[in-house]
């Protein structure tokens, strides 16, 4: 370990420019035996582990490292996969630069541990090589319902399988996954990886009913007299607006209205509108990595160009600096300090975005935003994608059940994750607002720990 002085962090192969722009096919190659040894043995094996503290998972990070460098690709594949109900996907999709990475050690200096990239290697490795993950099979009479197929919902049935209690999940879309299949483009995470854990979590006792929407196919008493306990993973979906006029006009789009039209024809949902984005100027609203994936999808698309409006600077981003820098390479543009004021209509089309300068007045924390009198300009658009986050749309079960919720509509819960409700639980975006899938995951598995604990004393 500790080889950092000779060997520098060196990333995957990424698929060149005009090859990945051709399709949604994912950019990153995964690395070889030998580079993952080499990036592992890079770890200075802290005495405090910043980068397992980063991570918020607590995932064994400085363990497995390694054990990567020194070949024990099994007993890392199972310790990788204790505390994180899916590592492949994680080490795809979490904004490392902000977490475990961003908290390394070695990351100001010499560059950080790839973390990421081998939390990936490291279970597809293990799966190439026939490795599995271990469940005990069904040993209680207990059951729980799950509401939500996404990573929250998914994340629960997995711990809570480890503990043998039967989980059945109940999805109002055709297909498990949620987020991690609708919202996330298949660039950045193939949606094989999804459905294979899927099928895992099938295999191991999980019962999955799809199109199935609590409330309307099934009652949530129903559910509650049929369970032992009921968990909650519906999301946060209701993408949030701007607040400005044209808003609704034709072309403009929520963003996973927009994500979810690309994603149609791999998942062939006819229930999703296709939006034709073909020679087109598109413009992203928004700063984050959703408004990344837009961009990058509008490319893919064949739109003429792909424009992305940010209120604050580059530095004020607050999505994942390596996402921005995908987004610039395949041909992204950016206006910064550019806050939109209204979208232009023209017959009921939306033809431009009219947008404002600002400056940022420091106040100590991320600055006061300040518009620039007499500043205004017209950025020409074919089509709008609001890029702005996402709102709990609460479901009408929610309050007809007396489920206790903010302001905001999301669900509160206790710290062991239960509702108002006894024996009802709740995580992911449904309670903490839009958020990580990491943090999903998280909630999901401490949801199942809570569960199981009072379940089976």
């Amino acid at each position: 370990m500790q080889s950092f002085l000779k060997n520098k962090r060196v990333e995957p192969n990424k698929k060149n420019v005009l090859e990945r722009l051709k399709n949604f096919n994912e950019i990153y190659e995964r690395y070889d035996v030998p580079s993952a040894k080499t990036q592992s043995d890079r770890c200075v094996q802290c005495g405090i582990p910043y980068c397992h503290n980063g991570c918020p998972l607590d995932n064994y990070i400085p363990q497995w490292l390694k054990l990567v460098a020194g070949s024990d690709l099994k007993l890392a594949f199972k310790m990788s996969n204790e505390s994180s109900p899916f590592p492949e996907i994680m080490g795809r999709v979490c904004p490392q630069d902000r977490l475990c990475e961003g908290a390394c050690t070695l990351n100001k200096d010499f560059g950080a541990i790839t973390i990421g990239s081998i939390e990936t290697f490291i279970t597809e490795e293990g799966f190439k090589n026939g490795l599995g993950v271990e469940f005990p099979g069904i040993t209680t009479d207990k059951k729980v319902a799950i509401i939500g197929a996404g990573p929250a919902g998914l994340s629960a049935a997995t711990f809570l399988l480890r503990y043998g209690i039967r989980a059945d999940v109940y999805e109002k879309e055709a297909f498990a996954g949620g987020l991690l299949v609708w919202g996330i483009p298949s660039f950045k995470l193939d949606k094989s990886a999804v459905l294979r854990r899927v099928e895992m979590l099938k295999s191991a006792g999980m019962n999955l009913f799809t199109n199935k929407e609590v409330g309307r196919d099934i009652s949530f008493d129903e559910l509650r007299s049929k369970y032992n306990a009921v968990f909650i993973g519906i999301g946060a979906k209701r993408g949030n607006k701007a607040g400005i006029g044209g808003e609704d006009a034709n072309g403009v789009y929520q963003a996973m209205e927009f994500l979810g039209s690309a994603q149609k024809k791999e998942i062939e949902l006819a229930q999703i509108k296709t939006i034709d984005v073909k020679d087109k100027k598109v413009v992203v609203i928004g700063g984050g990595d959703t408004a990344m994936d837009c961009v990058r999808t509008a490319l893919r698309e064949g739109a003429k160009s792909a424009l992305c409006l940010y209120r604050r600077g580059e530095e004020g981003m607050p999505g994942s600096k390596k996402e921005f820098k995908n987004a610039k390479e395949e041909g992204a543009e950016f206006k910064f300090f550019s806050l939109p004021k209204e979208i232009v209509v023209d017959g009921g089309n939306a033809k431009a975005v009219k947008v404002v300068k600002t400056t940022v007045q420091k106040d100590g924390g991320r600055g006061k935003l300040v518009e620039v009198a007499g500043s205004e300009e017209i950025v020409e658009a074919d089509i709008v994608v609001l890029a702005l986050g996402f709102s709990m749309d609460v479901p009408a079960f929610v309050p007809s059940a007396g489920i206790k919720t903010d302001e905001w509509g999301q669900i509160l819960v206790n710290k062991e994750y239960e509702t108002s409700l006894d024996g009802v639980y709740a995580g992911g975006d449904c309670y903490r607002g839009a958020n990580l899938v990491v943090n999903a995951a998280l909630d999901g598995r401490e949801a199942a720990r809570a569960i199981a604990d009072k379940l089976l004393g």
